[in-house]
This record gives C-alpha cells, sequence and structure tokens, in this order.
C-alpha cells in the first residue's frame, strides 16, 4: 500500500482537522465528535440539516457542509456508521428552534445510529426527521442490505433540502423536497479496481486483471455481476440501461446526468463516459437540463464511476441552481 498516511487509526481526524485549516472562514472542526460544521450554525432562522456515514467518500459528506447545504456532518471512521452518541451530541450541538433534519444513506449501520439518536432527541423534545436516502438501483433482492443503498444521488438531496432550509422552509416542507427528490433519483456503479481501507492495507476484495464489478457499492459491497473489461461507451450502457428503467425515464423527460468518479479514475475518463451517457439521452428524447462530471461520493481509491440521473421539474431545477458556499468551493 501506498498512501499519504502517519498512523491509520488517526486518518479520519488528521483530515478533518486539514478540512477545517482549510476553510477557517466557514467552518469548524468538533474532534470528540467527528464533526465538521458551519461556522455560523446553528442559526435561529432555519431548519438544521446533519449527515453523518463513515468517512472514505469524500467530498461526501463532510465537504458538503456549507451555505445551501449542509449545517454539519459527523462522519465514522473509514467505511463505519457514526456512533449514536456523535450523531446525538451533534443535533444537540447544532439543533434549531425551527427543528433538525437527518438525512442518511441506507445501511444498516447508518440506519441504526440515526434512528436511535432520533428517539433520544424527541425524547427531549427536540423537533426532529430523518429521511433516508437510497438511489442505487444495482440492488436487488439483496441480503446483505437493508433495501437500495444511498450512492452519489445524495448529493442532490442535500442540495434541493439545504437550498429550501436557506430559503426559510419548514421541517415538513424539507422532508417533502427530500423525499420527491430521493423518489427521482436513480444511481449505477461500475468498479475497475477495488479500493485499500488505509487501517486494512490491503484490497477489500479482489478483480481479475481484464474483470470489473457491476453495481458495486461504495463500500466495495458486490454488484450485480462480475463481467469483462469492454469499452467505454458500453460500460456507460451497461450502468444507463438499468437506470433508466428504473424509474423509468422517457422521452420527453429533462434529466441532470452526473458521472461520478468513484476516486480513483481521471477527469479526462470520466468526460469520455459523459460524453456517451448524454449521446445516449438524447437518442432516448432525453434532454440534459444540468450536468455534473467529478468526484462527490467515492471509495477512497477504487477506479471507477457511477451514473446519476434526476428527473427533473421547475422546483427541483430551481432548488439545484441555487447558490451554495461549501469547503469543496465547487457546488
Amino acid at each position: 500500500m501506498k498512501k499519504f498516511v502517519n498512523d491509520p487509526k488517526a486518518f479520519v481526524a488528521e483530515m478533518l482537522q486539514g478540512i477545517a485549516w482549510a476553510n477557517e472562514d466557514r467552518l469548524r472542526y468538533v474532534p470528540e465528535l467527528n464533526l465538521i460544521a458551519r461556522a455560523d450554525a446553528p442559526s435561529a432562522d432555519k431548519v438544521t440539516i446533519i449527515q453523518g456515514s463513515g468517512s472514505g467518500h469524500e467530498p461526501a459528506h463532510v465537504l458538503a457542509v456549507g451555505r445551501g447545504m449542509l449545517d454539519g456532518a459527523c462522519p465514522g471512521d473509514v467505511f463505519a456508521a457514526p456512533p449514536m452518541n456523535s450523531v446525538y451530541e451533534t443535533a444537540r450541538l447544532l439543533r434549531s428552534d425551527r427543528g433538525v433534519l437527518l438525512l442518511v444513506n441506507n445501511y444498516t449501520g447508518d440506519r441504526m445510529a440515526f434512528e436511535m439518536a432520533a428517539e433520544l432527541l424527541a425524547a427531549e423534545g427536540i423537533d426532529v426527521r430523518t429521511l433516508f436516502i437510497d438511489d442505487d438501483v444495482s440492488v436487488q433482492d439483496s441480503t446483505y442490505t437493508v433495501g437500495r443503498r444511498g450512492v452519489a444521488g445524495n448529493f442532490f438531496v442535500i442540495k434541493a433540502v439545504g437550498a429550501a432550509a436557506e430559503d426559510g422552509a419548514d421541517l415538513d416542507e424539507l422532508v417533502r423536497i427530500g423525499e420527491r427528490v430521493n423518489s427521482a433519483t436513480r444511481t449505477m456503479g461500475i468498479a475497475l479496481t477495488p479500493c485499500t481501507p488505509p487501517a486494512k492495507g490491503s484490497p477489500l476484495f479482489e478483480l481479475g486483471p481484464d474483470e470489473i464489478e457491476i453495481g458495486v457499492g461504495i463500500h466495495g459491497e458486490p454488484g450485480r455481476r462480475r463481467g469483462k473489461l469492454l469499452p467505454a461507451d458500453d460500460l456507460v450502457d451497461e450502468m444507463l440501461e438499468p437506470v433508466l428503467a428504473d424509474l423509468p425515464y422517457q422521452a420527453g423527460d429533462r434529466v441532470a446526468l452526473m458521472i461520478n468518479g468513484l476516486g480513483g479514475t481521471p477527469i479526462g475518463e470520466l468526460y469520455v463516459l459523459y460524453r456517451r451517457a448524454h449521446e445516449r439521452l438524447r437518442e432516448s428524447g432525453i434532454d440534459v437540463g444540468r450536468s455534473y462530471v467529478g468526484e462527490y461520493c467515492t471509495s477512497l481509491d477504487m477506479a471507477g464511476a457511477s451514473v446519476t440521473l434526476v428527473r427533473l421539474d421547475d422546483e427541483i431545477e430551481q432548488l439545484l441552481a441555487a447558490p451554495a458556499d461549501t469547503g469543496l468551493r465547487i457546488f
């Protein structure tokens, strides 16, 4: 393993400290909670929005903290859900009188931590709601998940509810918007290589020289099947077809198209994938209204990519177009 790492056990803490120091004007770091929060949070004028999940998916979620996005993110260790107490204490620290919205990617550990924290918060009289995100179409009758996983489509839920919160939407309205965006969003990914967690020091799984994992999860979970490496256009078709069929998306739709890198894919290759996805959608009579190419939800150093589509309407498109200012400074 060759990585820029000191003590693997300190990897997350050192990363979070670096994020905070690089953004001292907008973010603050609470080490005991692994918390990156807006410097001005909480605000009495808006609902507080919090997400957690494991580390290793950056820029999700700690670099999505800022105006128009999250108020705080309390990740766990690499690929591990945050402890329930961290979620609970984060929500108490950042709570607003207008309520707290917890965004949860649909994994067993995340669900347990956030649901338990929400119960404790509600028992204290804090107005809290929990919204689950599950955009991954690759999961079919899985025995190793609690349903569809939350992957790169999570970005669009964060962006929409974050924009609405800045405009003063109440907690019920944010839940409605978040559920609406989640219901219109589908994602599928492919891995060309495995990923290597710093503390493990070796790949999470094995792929042959010409093998790929179709429908891979962002923690290296098995996909729909293993296949052979094919030309880029064929791989886009492999990802796009189940996405299109699932909602389904159809001629006349206007969509947001995201090509998301999983951590080890050069940006030039992502634009090769985007070209084919845009071409296929145009041929299907689907209009690409908004485009996103880059790394939004990664899997450490995994070479691979995912395709996400969001069916747009006037409300969703307006929320996605709203200004935001985060640690990553690209949203």
